[in-house]
């Protein structure tokens, strides 16, 4: 049997990341961003019915972490997920949830 080398940094790095999208609104976030590619704060406020400063706060955290990038278009800033591997995340904790 082979030893498998862990990378403490990737680990740690994935962790982050876990931690961030740990909270039902930002899931609710990722989940609206992987049926809709690009979106504004408006845009997701609005469907998410929240207030605005909650869905920039939860926004900056997904942003921050490296889940969502960014980017400018005249006076909006548009979100998108970074990859599509963290709905798959988010897929496989549902599937865990249906027993």
């Amino acid at each position: 049997m082979a030893k498998v080398q862990l990378d403490i940094a990737k680990l740690e790095m994935a962790a982050s990341k876990l931690r961030a999208m740990a909270h039902p609104m930002r899931i609710a976030v990722i989940d609206l961003l992987n049926t809709n590619e690009k979106m504004s704060v408006t845009q997701i406020y609005k469907k998410l019915k929240i207030e605005q400063a909650s869905a920039s706060h939860h926004l900056n955290i997904l942003k921050n972490k490296g889940v969502l990038i960014s980017k400018r278009e005249g006076k909006k800033i548009f979100y998108s997920l970074k990859s599509k591997t963290l709905t798959e995340i988010i897929d496989c904790i549902n599937r865990c949830n249906e027993e």
